[in-house]
């Protein structure tokens, strides 16, 4: 058997102090993608050097496009016109980065591949497939899903009344949208992530946002960016968490990116309760940002659904630790969508919350937690899912005794460095490599 890294984790005194957490990986992603296709030298700082991340970078690269790296966290973009690569487009697990990608690639004038990781073979893609088809998009995949191949085709704009409210599949359109022919419109049911919409604005795109409508009109090159990639809240959620969890905690993290349609979490938690501040103190690449202080709190349990889901659709991983530790009864629905992420994360979390004690209960749609609940040290396994072993590794944290958190390399995905943060913060967490019997 190989070795592979774990998490060990013990409850132990409150968490104390101030943090930084890693760059947006939402807005990184788009960085680099939205930097190459700019017309000049696009400068990037904070940029999250993490596996989805990289696999965007590497990609970007792969299509003909300078990058010089400044240590680990800034960039400098030569943006230019796309070469054809000489191999598949690998995005390792980004989700992210190939949906994104596929809009992009679908108006170059050359074949191109994007694949991935066994895990990112499984994910759905006819989410984006059908309405760039509608645009005169000749793409297609194994199944509807990766890899897709993707082939020269004349796009032209066209309305598009999304389904079900998608930050990617919004994306995949407006980014194909920069090549077609006339304007193309996206219309959400409910409110998603805009940082496409906020980047592309500030690069000079034409594009107007009313209400839950989105037009873009093509009008030629992007200019450059300089920007500071903001700390991501999703990263964030998982001090947080820890501290209103564990008696005696009192934390502050700075420069957090509080995009409204990135702050569920904080909305749900308060409503639970929580003894959370949040304090805006500027923008950075047309986002707001902020400080949020977090303190130990007696929660209790909240219904959860509607709009709200998407804009916190990452946490609810970690929001099934908090709902443990709440008083009374709480209620997660419409959010189906955690079924296909990198795994299905409503029963993965259940099954693993089990082994340290806990009973939640499966929709089909979300789940019912009845609190609070006493949670026990054990072995659990992250599943390669970075917000599940991080997840886990916060439940360790009120759990007695030491948990074992395995397969939790993945929490580099997104936060390299999680248990350096959490230590420095007070928490008794290490990661170590673990040969199994």
């Amino acid at each position: 058997m190989t070795a592979q890294d774990c998490f060990l984790v013990k409850a132990g005194g409150g968490l104390k102090g101030a943090a930084t957490v890693p760059g947006d990986k939402s807005i990184s992603h788009r960085a680099v993608m939205f930097g190459a296709l700019a017309h000049g030298i696009t400068r990037v700082r904070g940029w999250l050097a993490a596996g989805d991340t990289e696999a965007s970078l590497a990609s970007v690269q792969a299509l003909g496009i300078p990058i010089e790296r400044h240590g680990k966290n800034d960039l400098t973009i030569h943006g230019g016109p796309f070469l054809p690569p000489g191999a598949p487009l690998n995005l390792v697990n980004a989700g992210t980065g190939i949906r994104l990608l596929a809009g992009m690639m679908c108006g170059q004038p050359f074949e191109s591949v994007l694949d991935g990781s066994e895990q990112l073979r499984r994910r759905p893609m006819k989410r984006i497939i059908t309405p760039l088809r509608m645009m005169g998009a000749d793409i297609s995949g194994v199944n509807d899903r990766a890899p897709l191949t993707i082939r020269p085709a004349g796009l032209r704009g066209f309305i598009y009344e999304m389904p079900v409210a998608s930050a990617q599949v919004k994306s995949a359109v407006l980014l194909a949208g920069l090549f077609a022919e006339g304007a193309t419109a996206v219309v959400q049911p409910g409110p998603a992530r805009d940082h496409t919409e906020r980047m592309l604005r500030a690069m000079g795109a034409d594009i107007v946002t009313d209400g839950n409508r989105i037009v873009l009109m093509p009008n030629g090159e992007l200019r450059p960016l300089d920007l500071t990639v903001p700390g991501d809240i999703s990263s964030a959620a998982f001090p947080l968490v820890a501290a209103l969890l564990v008696p005696g905690s009192d934390i502050t993290l700075t420069g957090v990116n509080l995009n409204p349609t990135r702050t569920g979490l904080l909305d749900v938690l308060r409503r639970m309760g929580a003894d959370i501040a949040v304090t805006e103190t500027g923008l950075e690449a047309g986002e707001p940002v902020g400080t949020i202080r977090a303190r130990h709190s007696m929660l209790k349990g909240v219904e959860v659904g509607g709009n709200v889901v998407v804009e916190m659709i990452d946490e609810f991983p970690i929001l099934m630790v908090a709902a443990l530790a709440a008083e009374g009864e709480t209620v997660v629905r419409d959010a189906a969508e955690l079924r296909v992420k990198e795994t299905d994360r409503i029963s993965v979390m259940a099954a693993e919350l089990a082994k340290l004690g806990a009973n939640i209960t499966e929709t089909p749609d979300g789940f019912i937690i009845r609190g609070p609940q006493t949670l026990k040290a054990a072995t659990v396994d992250g599943h390669d899912d970075h917000r599940i072993a991080m997840s886990l590794s916060v439940a360790g944290l009120v759990a007695g005794g030491q948990t074992t958190v395995l397969d939790a390399r993945c929490a580099g995905d997104s936060f390299p460095g999680f248990a350096e943060t959490m230590a420095a913060l007070g928490a008794d967490i290490s990661q170590r490599a673990l040969t199994p019997p």
